[in-house]
């Protein structure tokens, strides 16, 4: 796939486009998002995404058309998981409701830049060494595992070591002042809780992105593609957020699908390394099989968070972690 760079240039500014609508919405009058709102925004980003899919399609053919949406149905669950994440974060930290769409936008900025960086580290990388592949498999299919072995529990912001380092060193309020990360309280210059929140929000796209982008290089390896997939699903995500927030509790088996799909995704990227070694012997896993399986995954997922929500109403969906709870793992002597 060769692409121009007015064609790159053309792509990247319409991105910034809708980022600065969408930081002239929330910027004009900060506000509580009903869901009518929501779901006009949602619509519109999807419906972005879905005409330059078939854009791609028209463009450059099936295959590659193909494979932005295989690109975009992953990058779009996984940033539900994402979103489970904000909602810790801004519970643990009390955010008033009037700035989450503020904090929603710093984080969705802050991961596309986060993103390209990567894309275009991976992209070389790949090019560079082919056993790139065998290392991203490896990594999804650990970071499936693990999801997979903690399903059940949730991330605590407090026990990230850069808020503790943070709060270790800057002096920092009880209270928030609006829309600011700094004020001043009897003369003394302190950091506000959404100086932390910040922090903790860029944290978390730094952990996402380490494992989003091998996951989108799994399904293509067209960097044009990888970073239109990311910008889609990013940019829909502030509107997402208001959407789903209600319901994100009630996806009982999200930790679970997810786990499956990076492990399918990293067997899928090792097996494209042996296979360009030894065609004849390793067989290859098609764009379409992978879109076809993930989207038979988010579909279980669905149904089968429905049926468990009916049997037990109080059953309640976590984000999961890579790791297990600090609190309790044993101390050391």
């Amino acid at each position: 796939m060769s692409i121009s760079l007015l064609t790159w240039g053309v792509t990247i500014a319409g991105i910034l486009l809708l980022v600065a609508l969408d930081f002239i919405t929330v910027s004009r009058k900060p506000h509580d998002v009903k869901f009518r709102e929501a779901i006009i925004w949602s619509v519109f980003y999807i419906g972005l995404a879905i005409a330059f899919g078939w854009w791609i399609w028209v463009w450059q053919g099936p295959e590659l058309g193909t494979e932005f949406f295989a690109a975009y149905l992953v990058e779009k669950s996984l940033s539900v998981d994402n979103l489970f994440v904000f909602i810790i974060i801004l519970t643990s930290f009390a955010v008033p409701s009037v700035l989450h769409q503020r904090v929603l936008l710093f984080g969705v900025v802050l991961a596309l830049v986060m993103r390209a960086v990567f894309i275009a580290i991976g992209a070389a990388a790949l090019s560079a060494f082919a056993f790139t592949f065998v290392i991203f498999g490896a990594i999804l299919i650990w970071t499936g595992i693990q999801l997979a072995r903690h399903r059940s529990e949730d991330p605590n912001p407090m026990d990230s070591v850069i808020i503790r380092v943070v709060r270790r060193r800057v002096p920092v309020s009880e209270l928030y002042d609006g829309t600011r990360m700094f004020t001043r309280l009897n003369g003394k210059r302190l950091a506000t809780p959404l100086f932390l929140v910040m922090i903790s929000i860029g944290a978390t796209d730094l952990l996402f992105a380490l494992d989003s982008i091998p996951a989108t290089f799994g399904v293509t390896q067209e960097p044009y593609l990888v970073f239109t997939a990311n910008a889609f699903a990013l940019l829909g995500l502030r509107a997402l957020y208001f959407l789903l927030k209600g319901l994100l509790d009630k996806l009982i088996y999200l930790s679970t699908g997810l786990a499956v799909i990076l492990v399918f995704i990293g067997i899928k990227l090792a097996l494209t390394y042996f296979h360009e070694q030894f065609p004849e012997q390793v067989p290859k896993i098609s764009t379409n099989v992978s879109l076809i399986f993930i989207g038979v995954v988010l579909l279980l997922v669905a149904v089968g968070s429905y049926i468990k929500v009916r049997r037990d109403p109080t059953a309640i969906a976590h984000a999961g972690r890579l790791t297990g709870d600090p609190e309790d793992q044993p101390e050391s002597p």
